[in-house]
């Protein structure tokens, strides 16, 4: 009885050893790397700072080349 009893044991052990150890099965696809075109309008920037890099220039009158603000 000892020795069915010892079997039973070692085979429930060995299930439960079985059942615990867990295999997984992963499936990687190729992945494709496309290159991204990204269009950047700095039109306005540049506008902007081109009239307060000239602002002094579009201060003078245009007819005596004077000053604006001088004019008698």
């Amino acid at each position: 009885m000892k020795k069915k009893s010892g079997y039973l044991m070692a085979a429930l052990l060995a299930m439960f050893l079985y059942s615990c150890s867990t295999r997984h099965a992963v499936a990687v696809a190729p992945v494709e790397i496309k290159p991204i075109h990204i269009t950047i309008d700095v039109n306005i920037k540049v506008d902007k700072a081109l009239d307060d890099f000239f602002g002094d220039i579009d201060e003078t009158d245009d007819d005596t080349g004077q000053p604006a603000d001088t004019q008698n």
